[in-house]
């Protein structure tokens, strides 16, 4: 059912089904481009909550809830949840899920989580194991601001090459019907933990960039193909400085993706207009647009075969305090339709 392919890539031998999808963001994520792919807007940061973390864990309330209603589905229905965040111990994933009382596994990746979820739903659902499986991300630009750089509140100068934490989530439920015409998760690339020793945490772009490119490298060298073989290549939040230097990292193999390449982070916002320097990160970030843009044209038919890649700096507040470096990891999922 799940065979092996090379060095860390894995192939689905019962494709699953992506068989709902829904997104759920913030008003700065509404007046970017790409406004109309999402399923709700929140035009109130606080989402009717007393504080920034337990309205990022309503995003995820509400995103649940919303892929459940579009799939025709009850809670009692999904086998296993795999949720994460960005906060310590992944509290918003926690408390917004709570009341679901689904079997549920935290993952953390941070802004990678979403497609490592994809892949642990996957593999349950591949086996055997679920005949319905969800995994949900998410990310809000205050309670990121507040655990990682300062409070709001301090108006800190933000350097041109950060990137602004997108207020966001998405959610998509996997199954194991045999259904015609549904996005099919055909194979997957666990990233490894690459640490060039990047220490600013205001260039997450830099720490990102090499991990992608391990991942991405992999995965061509493992499944013995290239970038002209996808209609599109997809990578999570490195933005405008990490997606250039994913370019100069991959013309140095010999490998060019410029022309079928979109970074999500880079498209949820328009930097000329939005203030948002480098562009948008976040677990909310590649959740959001995969759940958004990117799924609904696989199941157009726009998108045939796309490479979705996440990518997450593994850093935390004590250790940027401790003036560590920042290891990074990126993983991968080859969507079909």
């Amino acid at each position: 059912m799940i065979k092996r392919m090379g060095d860390s890539t894995v192939m689905f031998s019962i494709m699953p089904r992506i068989v709902s999808y829904a997104s759920v963001v913030g008003k700065k994520e509404a007046d970017g481009p790409l406004k109309d792919d999402f399923d709700k807007i929140s035009y109130d940061m606080h989402m009717g909550q007393d504080t920034w973390e337990k309205a990022e864990s309503q995003l995820q309330k509400e995103v649940l809830s919303l892929a459940l209603e579009k799939a025709n589905k009850n809670a009692g229905d999904i086998d296993f949840l795999f949720a994460g965040d960005l906060l310590n111990q992944c509290i918003s994933s926690s408390y917004g899920l709570k009341d679901f009382s689904i079997p549920y596994l935290g993952q953390y990746g941070a802004c990678s989580t979403m497609v490592q979820g994809l892949i642990m739903a996957s593999v349950m659902v591949s086996s055997g194991a679920s005949h319905l499986s969800a995994c949900i991300t998410s990310s809000h630009f205050c309670s990121a601001e507040r655990q990682y750089r300062f409070p709001l509140d301090y108006g800190g100068q933000r350097p041109q090459s950060s990137q602004w934490t997108v207020t966001g989530a998405g959610c998509c439920i996997l199954s194991d019907t045999k259904s015609e015409g549904l996005p099919m998760v055909k194979t997957a690339t666990v990233g490894r933990i690459v640490d060039l020793g990047v220490t600013d945490q205001n260039n997450m772009g830099a720490a990102m960039a090499p991990a992608a490119a391990d991942t991405l490298l992999r995965y061509f060298r493992d499944t013995s193909s290239s970038p002209s073989d996808y209609d599109m290549i997809y990578t999570g939040d490195l933005g405008k400085i990490g997606s250039e230097l994913l370019y100069e990292l991959l013309s140095k193999e010999g490998v060019d993706i410029k022309g079928r390449h979109k970074d999500c982070g880079v498209m949820i916002f328009n930097d000329e207009d939005m203030d948002v320097h480098s562009g948008g990160s976040g677990c909310g970030c590649c959740s959001s647009v995969l759940c958004g843009h990117i799924l609904k044209n696989v199941s157009s038919g726009n998108l045939k075969n796309i490479l979705v890649m996440a990518t997450g700096a593994l850093l935390s507040p004590t250790s940027i305090q401790q003036s560590e470096t920042i290891p990074s990891i990126a993983h991968l999922v080859n969507i079909v339709i």
